[in-house]
């Protein structure tokens, strides 16, 4: 059963690199058996670069299921996820990940995020990306009402 689904995310993503409508990346979300989301790479078509495979298959499934947790879910894609997705699959919980590319694969087709991996090691200041912290009096003010806050939603 899991080849089937991973093969319907390979699907996905062999029908996007056919029609040009995004990246050649798929993905399906399952629960208990049934395909809750789909998704595809549409970084270039929306014009946004977090429109990946993953990230759409997991915004619907959240939004299918009326939930922000995908506790019981697991995720087919076409290709290991890269940083930004994995951080998003952690944080919806998923129960496990079946993949088909490796990102070494990925890499010798041009979707190298290898270089995202190094960064996360790199102190922020000295990231190519300078991350430089301000350190303002009320900078802690949110955390500080959301540890009051009886009516937060802990996640």
């Amino acid at each position: 059963m899991h080849e089937a689904f991973l093969q319907r995310a390979i699907d996905l993503a062999v029908n996007n690199a056919i029609t040009g409508q995004g990246g050649p990346f798929g993905a399906i979300v399952v629960k208990n058996n049934q395909i809750v989301s789909t998704g595809a790479n549409g970084v270039t078509r929306t014009l946004d670069p977090t429109a990946h495979a993953e990230i759409t298959a997991i915004r619907m499934a959240c939004k299918k299921l009326n939930d922000f947790q995908l506790r019981d879910c697991i995720l087919y894609t076409s290709c290991e996820p890269c940083p930004m997705c994995l951080g998003a699959i952690y944080w919806a919980r998923m129960e496990k990940v079946y993949f088909g590319c490796t990102r070494h694969e990925a890499a010798a087709a041009n979707f190298d995020d290898s270089f995202i991996y190094d960064e996360i090691a790199v102190p922020p200041s000295e990231r190519k990306i300078a991350m430089l912290h301000l350190d303002l009096p009320n900078a802690r003010q949110p955390f500080d009402i959301w540890m009051k806050n009886n009516l937060k939603v802990p996640y």
